[in-house]
């Protein structure tokens, strides 16, 4: 293997490890303060100037709190299930181009950690793997609320992979790859080439079960929050339970990453800003994750069930159908 190839590698993993962990801490901040100025409060204002010291105080908080494993649970897993979560989240991050190639001291950057041609089909594969977290850690736990909690994130999470899986069909068909990459240059075009344009049923699909991937508003019964407990976490404490949290920040993160690729033009739409455009395009999406949470209500799992099986199912089923007529013709 080329060495310099081997470098760049390492140092792409430990740049988005390190990035994504901040954005992470930065992700918890600005909720709090989007939801405060929302319900018109302040939000954190009293550790460092206006609050932004508090990350850093959570930071704290989270690495030297006492790690308590109760005794009735199966330790082993019990101990493994928020690595798992944590860990497939960032995964998600190794098919994800961030910015266009570029050159540093004569030697060409790609920032991507591994351009495959199945990036997509990667992607899926990895957020599918991210539901034994909490799974693994709900079973575990020897707490009947943690295992309500976790048949919850069960039928939650296989049952909006559907979902995501058929809306994504007709922009591959139209597309023909699932390089992420192929997806960015198909869009090069300019403002009008957006895929969102031409799939609007696929995009909204792919929204709704991307807020069921990462378990948030209107999808976060599985946390329990309205029965005054955390849901599979509850039994967690310290770094372990930061460690669920990290992994739900990271993959909001890397949705509104895939969001923006696939169907808002990516980093080569045509504007000429390249970087600085997708970055523009993550920040609205995750800024509208807040904003639901802000102005949305949860719902039963019943209900949400009925959703996805009676409703988006049917519609994301006869989406792909007209694509199909469409292209033939």
């Amino acid at each position: 293997m080329d060495m310099a190839f081997l470098i760049e590698t390492i140092v792409k993993i430990v740049v988005i490890l390190l990035v994504f962990s901040a954005l992470a801490g930065f992700g918890t901040y600005f909720e709090r303060k989007v939801l405060a100025f929302m319900q018109r409060r302040l939000g954190p204002m009293h550790v460092g100037p206006y609050g932004l010291l508090q990350i850093a105080a959570d930071g704290i908080k989270l690495f030297t709190k006492e790690d308590i494993v109760p005794q009735n649970v199966v330790a082993p897993i019990f101990k493994i299930a928020p690595v798992i979560t944590a860990a497939t989240a960032f995964m998600a991050a190794a098919a994800i181009p961030f910015m266009p190639s570029f050159t540093m001291f004569g030697y060409e950057v790609h920032p991507i950690v591994a351009d495959i041609n199945i990036g997509i089909l990667y992607i899926l594969g990895v957020m599918g793997a991210g539901l034994y977290g909490p799974l693994l850690g709900g079973l575990a736990s020897a707490n009947k609320w943690s295992l309500i909690s976790t048949a919850r994130a069960a039928s939650i999470f296989i049952s909006y992979e559907v979902i995501t899986g058929l809306a994504l069909l007709a922009p591959l068909m139209m597309v023909g790859s699932l390089s992420l990459i192929d997806f960015n240059t198909y869009q090069a075009g300019g403002f009008g080439d957006w895929i969102v344009w031409s799939q609007p049923v696929a995009f909204v699909l792919f929204v709704i079960a991307g807020f069921a991937e990462t378990g948030r508003t209107p999808f976060h019964l599985v946390a329990n929050d309205h029965e005054i407990i955390d849901g599979f976490g509850t039994e967690y404490s310290g770094m372990r339970w930061g460690l669920f949290f990290i992994g739900e920040y990271a993959n909001m993160f890397f949705i509104s990453f895939v969001i923006a690729i696939i169907f808002l033009g990516g980093y080569g739409d045509g504007s000429g800003l390249g970087a600085l455009a997708l970055l523009a395009k993550v920040s609205f999406i995750f800024f509208f994750f807040l904003w639901t949470r802000a102005a949305w209500p949860d719902i039963r799992p019943d209900q949400l069930m009925w959703l996805c099986w009676k409703v988006l199912m049917p519609i994301a089923v006869i989406n792909i159908v007209i694509t199909g007529i469409v292209m033939m013709f």
